[in-house]
């Protein structure tokens, strides 16, 4: 599922990114690992706060959407 369907307060595994090359490696240097926990801490209409490799990051929905994320083990 995507990230952007994930509610605040979850924590997810990021599985895969969709879009092109520059978009994953733009993503992949903020911190969105394949493997890596990202958790929700807060959301908008128009983006999400959340928290990978224990930094803050905001990401708008449209970026949201591209990164593939699956239940925490």
């Amino acid at each position: 599922m995507p990230l952007a369907m994930a509610a605040k307060g979850e924590t997810r595994i990021i599985t895969s990114f969709k879009g092109q090359e520059e978009m994953k490696r733009h993503l992949q240097d903020l911190g969105f690992i394949r493997g890596e926990k990202v958790q929700v801490v807060g959301e908008n209409a128009g983006g999400m706060i959340l928290v990978v490799k224990g930094v803050k990051v905001a990401l708008n929905r449209g970026l949201a959407h591209r990164i593939m994320v699956e239940d925490e083990r």
